[in-house]
């Protein structure tokens, strides 16, 4: 059972029930299709803690269900990502149209209590707790927080995440991001894997491309993705990177290693669009790997990956 502070559960704290009754607006969460929100309802349970309400759909265009039933474990970290934006913005002033950007994150699932598919959508209780707040220089707004995550069926826990992020006015995203190379540019790919080789659905749902030496490039199909570029960004998104070392693993392991159990990732640079990033990948013993996505000499991203 989830629990909050002394042990009562945080449905007990709330001044109001939770309604999945409707989304939360498409924008207080970065996304342009009204169809890929999933967040429905957040209720504020203290200065830094937050019941919410989210809505996982029986069936999505880029992300089958398991053998087992189960969801899609992207969901979670997209149910994050979404926390991540709605909570500092609306309950920490932090402007909209600033850049919310991951500094790292994770998740780790328990297989025997995660939710299977139903008749319909899954309910989702998620308590949401956010501390290491770094604020402005004014003292007025925030330039950062860590936001920590449970996520509930019911009474049920199945799952954690978290993660860090940092938040960057407009002006000052331009003037980090000056230079920087272009968005989009024409695929070099010589080949790419089959859907079926990374256990995705459709080849737009492919991120990855082999090249030369047998080594893997990050470069997707479709950079009109309607999930995963559901709107223009000038660097590769989190979530991208998240599902292109999944993908790669899947490759190095010959489809063995699927469905992460635990997912840590950290992103010290940003990750170009062009050069192609390189994805390099070790498989360890326990069924585990690591991964890092390299441009040039740098390591733009790294993580690790547990496997149930």
């Amino acid at each position: 059972m989830t629990t909050f502070g002394d042990g009562t559960a945080p449905s007990a704290l709330a001044t109001r029930p939770l309604s999945w009754s409707r989304t939360v607006p498409r924008e207080s969460v970065h996304r342009d299709a009204v169809a890929e929100v999933l967040l429905n309802d957040v209720v504020r349970l203290s200065d830094t803690a937050f019941l919410t309400a989210a809505q996982w759909p029986r069936s999505h265009p880029t992300f089958h269900p398991a053998g087992d039933g189960g969801h899609s474990r992207l969901m979670i970290v997209e149910t994050l990502r979404q926390l991540g934006i709605f909570i500092p913005s609306q309950f920490f002033s932090v402007p909209l149209e600033a850049h919310f950007l991951i500094k790292d994150l994770f998740y780790g699932v328990d297989v025997d209590t995660e939710p299977r598919l139903r008749g319909g959508a899954t309910d989702i209780t998620c308590l949401a707790e956010v501390d290491d707040l770094r604020r402005t220089r004014d003292g007025r707004g925030l330039r950062g927080l860590r936001l920590r995550v449970r996520l509930s069926v019911g009474r049920t826990s199945f799952a954690r995440a978290g993660g860090n992020a940092r938040f960057v006015d407009p002006r000052a995203y331009a003037a980090l991001r000056a230079g920087s190379p272009p968005a989009a540019r024409a695929s070099r790919a010589c080949g790419r894997p089959t859907p079926e080789a990374v256990d995705a659905v459709l080849p737009r749902d492919v991120l990855l491309a082999h090249a030369e030496g047998g080594t893997l490039e990050l470069d997707p199909a479709d950079h009109l993705h309607p999930f995963f570029f559901d709107h223009a960004s000038d660097h590769v998104p989190g979530m991208v990177l998240v599902e292109a070392a999944r993908q790669a693993i899947a490759i190095v392991s010959d489809g063995e290693l699927l469905r992460p159990t635990t997912f840590r990732l950290r992103t010290p640079q940003f990750t170009e669009f062009d050069p192609p990033a390189r994805v390099e990948c070790v498989l360890h013993r326990g069924r585990q790997a690591s991964f890092r996505f390299v441009q040039g000499a740098r390591h733009t991203a790294v993580g690790a990956l547990r496997y149930g």
